[in-house]
């Protein structure tokens, strides 16, 4: 047995925001089992090729509102992991 842990994870500038508390992570965790390595590896590699898409589309809208000098990139964090254990 094989268990995919997903991590997400993002943060935006309290500047960029009305909020003006400090910056702030806000995770989100997902755990999947599967019953081989090769299904969960599968499984991982279709998890990150997603989050790299988005994260392009995101990069590419952000750094058109900087050209507009409504927004800037570094004012947003984005991290994830994704991983595949033996359970």
């Amino acid at each position: 047995m094989w268990v995919l842990i997903y991590i997400f994870s993002y943060s935006v500038s309290p500047a960029a925001t009305n909020d003006r508390a400090e910056w702030r992570l806000l995770p989100t965790v997902v755990f999947q089992e599967f019953s081989s390595e090769e299904r969960c590896k599968a499984a991982k590699s279709k998890i990150e090729a997603t989050l790299k898409e988005a994260g392009d589309k995101l990069k590419s809208g952000l750094d058109d509102l900087k050209r507009a000098g409504a927004a800037d990139p570094a004012q947003i964090i984005i991290a994830y992991d994704v991983e595949c254990l033996p359970k």
